[in-house]
C-alpha cells in the first residue's frame, strides 16, 4: 500500500470515529421526553451519523486495498453528507435563534411565551393537526408526576431549576396567581384574568396545562435547549470531518499520481 493511501486510510479512520459522537448526540436528543413526542425530529441526527459511518468505513476498505472507484464514491458521499449537515445546523440555528423565554421574580426557574418563538417552530409543532398527538403522548409520560416526587413545599418548588416543559405544562402560569399545594395541584387563582391560560389550567393530573399556549412554548423552550447543546458537539465534529475530507481528497490526488507513476515506471522497464 502507498503512502497517499496509508494516510488516505488513516484519515478516513478519523472520519469513522468523528461519526461517533454525531451519533451519540443524535440518540441524546431522541433519548429526551419531548423529542420521544416529536417523532420527525427524533432520528435525523442519528441517520447522518450512520450514513457518515458506513461512508468512511467504505474509504478506510478502497484506501486500504487501493479500490480507486470505492475511494471516488467515498469523497462524493462524504462531501454531499458534510454538506446536508451544514444544512441541518444553519437550520435548528436559526429556528432556535428566538427565544420566548422570561424571568419571574422570586422563582428560580423562567416561563414561556408561544409567540418569542419561530414561526417554524410554532407552525409546525403546536398546529391543530400535530399538538393534539403531543399532547396526550406528553400526559402519558412522567415529566410532570415526577415533580411530586421532587419538591414537597412551595420554597423549594419555586427555588428549583426545572426544564421549560415542565414550566409551561405542569402548573399555572405565575401571573394567575394560583396557591400552591404542591407542583400539579393549585388552587384559588388571585388574577385570573392575567393570562388566558388561567382559565384553561386543570388539577386534572391528566390534564393540567397541557392545553395551554405556555406548554407548547415549554415544549419548544425544551428543543431550543436541546438542540442548541447538540450543535455545539455538531459543529465540532464538522470541523474535523471537513478538515479529514481535505486530507483525504489531497491523498486520493497523490495516490491516483503515484499510481500513474508506477505504471509509467513499469512501461518504461
Amino acid at each position: 500500500m502507498g503512502v497517499s493511501n496509508k494516510i488516505t486510510a488513516i484519515v478516513n479512520f478519523l472520519a469513522l470515529l468523528c461519526s461517533i459522537p454525531i451519533i451519540g448526540a443524535g440518540i441524546w436528543l431522541a433519548s429526551k421526553p419531548d423529542n420521544g413526542c416529536i417523532h420527525f425530529f427524533r432520528w435525523p441526527v442519528v441517520l447522518l451519523g450512520v450514513l457518515i459511518l458506513l461512508v468512511s468505513l467504505a474509504g478506510f476498505i478502497g484506501a486500504y486495498w487501493n479500490r480507486q472507484g470505492l475511494l471516488a464514491f467515498y469523497l462524493f458521499c462524504m462531501a454531499l453528507l458534510i454538506g446536508l449537515l451544514l444544512v441541518l445546523l444553519v437550520f435548528t440555528f436559526v429556528v432556535t435563534r428566538p427565544n420566548g423565554s422570561y424571568s419571574v421574580m422570586g422563582r428560580g426557574f423562567k416561563e414561556y411565551r408561544l409567540d418569542g418563538f419561530s414561526s417554524w417552530l410554532r407552525n409546525h409543532l403546536t398546529n391543530s393537526r400535530n399538538w393534539p398527538k403531543i399532547r396526550t403522548c406528553l400526559a402519558e409520560s412522567n415529566t410532570c408526576p415526577k415533580l411530586n416526587q421532587l419538591y414537597v413545599a412551595a420554597d423549594q418548588f419555586f427555588a428549583a431549576d426545572i426544564s421549560p416543559l415542565q414550566s409551561g405544562c405542569c402548573k399555572p402560569p405565575t401571573a394567575c396567581g394560583y396557591n400552591f399545594v404542591n407542583p400539579t395541584l393549585w388552587l384559588n387563582p388571585g388574577n385570573p384574568m392575567a393570562d388566558p391560560d388561567c382559565y384553561v389550567w386543570s388539577n386534572d393530573q391528566t390534564q393540567l396545562c397541557y392545553n395551554c399556549n405556555s406548554c407548547k412554548a415549554g415544549l419548544l423552550g425544551n428543543l431550543r435547549m436541546e438542540w442548541r447543546k447538540a450543535n455545539v458537539v455538531l459543529i465540532v465534529t464538522v470541523v474535523v470531518l471537513i478538515w479529514v475530507y481535505v486530507i483525504g481528497c489531497s491523498a486520493f490526488k497523490n495516490a491516483q499520481t503515484e499510481d500513474l507513476f508506477r505504471r509509467y515506471k513499469q512501461g518504461w522497464i
